[in-house]
């Protein structure tokens, strides 16, 4: 090693003098003042010359050595040779093994196989490995929010109408783009290099499969309407089944629906079948606003009415009721004293038609044969007298009475003068047409 050492000295003053010790004169150089930079060719023959040295070869100044010069020659060593591959072989396996430390960004995970097959993963840092070809590692960015557009590329008017059309269940065709946003799990790398060939061409695909799964499944217009954010919803969870079922290590974000429609060739039509039945949910809105409205009065009048028959069905029930009862009482006294029974209610009828009727007063003493009889206030008392018995009873059925008729004669109505009558001579007449 001092050896060794002692040859690659850079102090040496024997370095760019041609030979090993010396003995030879320096080359001519030109003239100056001695301060110059060194002949580079001399140093690297001198190099040389020290490093053939240590295998034995031939030392000396290269152009300087001539064929009949035998001190130029250095007697081979085995041990500089040994030493000498000694060195060079742990330069190699120094280098060779530095070549395994690499650099883990944040956010990247290193993948690292050993002969090919997956041995670890390796998070961010600083790191090493076995240098090849043991062992590889390969840059996975998880991180990254990867996106792809599936029925249009850059914009919804560049469409791709292989991916975008799509059959519904009700046999219609809607156009329809939308946008996948996805990333790696941080486990997912080895699956993600190793299980899938094209692991981007994958989630595409299982894309449009789940996108096409669903609205296969829907009617057309709960696609294009109601149904836009349940859908891509119920895609996102097919996608992730799909890839988890091919273990590709992906783990989607977001389903955006862009755009959905129906194609171009039927979209007038199809215009033209919405606003007729945005024209029907109207006129249903509209007559069900009506019918709201109106119903509530129909039926509180309904309510009313019923009631009303209710209460006069009570009392007209309870009048009857009532009638009976008196009746089923008078009954039994007048089987006792029929002639007095007969008396009572003759002297309870005229108390009770006299109490409402209007009366007047004859004096059937007098000896004038004419009678004056107040017809006039008559008719109005008896008017007056019918309203009252009208208003008194405001749930009974009207009862329209007969117009009262004016007198064809005239007030003056003569009433003959007989002293022969007598309410006993009359009360069995009456009682007898009773």
């Amino acid at each position: 090693m001092p050896r060794i050492i002692k040859l690659f000295n850079l102090n040496d003053p024997g370095w760019g003098r041609g030979n090993n010790n010396g003995s030879e004169p320096p080359p001519k150089r030109p003239q100056g003042n001695g301060d110059g930079p060194p002949d580079l060719d001399e140093v690297w023959r001198d190099f040389n010359n020290r490093i053939g040295s240590l295998f034995g070869r031939k030392g000396g100044g290269g152009g300087n050595n001539r064929p009949n010069n035998r001190g130029g020659m250095t007697p081979p060593s085995p041990r500089g040779a040994r030493i000498g591959l000694g060195v060079i072989a742990l330069v190699a396996v120094g280098i060779w093994l530095a070549s395994g430390f690499y650099i883990v960004q944040e956010g990247q995970v290193a993948v690292v196989t050993q002969f090919g097959k997956y041995k670890s993963t390796s998070q961010a840092g600083f790191q090493w490995r076995l240098p090849y070809p043991i062992q590889s590692q390969e840059i996975v960015n998880v991180s990254q929010l990867r996106t792809f557009e599936v029925g249009f590329r850059g914009g919804s008017r560049n469409k791709v109408l292989p991916e975008a059309l799509m059959l519904t269940t009700d046999e219609n065709i809607v156009d329809m783009q939308f946008v996948v946003q996805y990333r790696l799990r941080a486990d997912g790398a080895p699956d993600y290099l190793f299980q899938t060939r094209d692991p981007d061409e994958s989630v595409r695909q299982a894309s449009e499969t789940a996108m096409r799964e669903v609205v296969g499944k829907q009617r057309m217009d709960f696609v294009l309407y109601e149904g836009r954010t349940e859908v891509a919803t119920q895609v996102q969870a097919l996608m992730q089944q799909i890839l988890d079922r091919y273990q590709s290590g992906v783990q989607v974000s977001t389903v955006a629906i862009q755009n959905v429609q129906p194609p171009e060739q039927v979209q007038a039509a199809f215009d033209d079948a919405v606003k007729a039945g945005q024209d029907r949910e109207r006129q249903i809105n509209e007559g069900q606003a009506y019918a709201n409205q109106v119903v509530p009065l129909a039926s509180g009048q309904a309510s009313r009415m019923t009631e009303q028959a209710e209460g006069y069905k009570a009392k007209v029930v309870g009048d009857a009721q009532g009638n009976t009862s008196r009746f089923t009482s008078i009954l039994g006294e007048y089987e006792k004293a029929p002639q007095v029974m007969r008396q009572r209610m003759y002297l309870e009828s005229m108390q009770d038609i006299f109490t409402r009727a209007s009366k007047v007063m004859v004096d059937t003493k007098s000896n004038n044969n004419m009678l004056y009889l107040p017809l006039d206030k008559i008719m109005n008392l008896a008017a007056q007298d019918a309203g009252k018995s009208t208003v008194g009873n405001p749930g009974s059925p009207a009862l329209i009475s007969p117009p009262i008729q004016p007198p064809l004669r005239s007030n003056v109505v003569p009433v003959p003068q007989s002293s022969g009558s007598s309410n006993s001579n009359t009360l069995p007449r009456d009682r007898t047409s009773r």
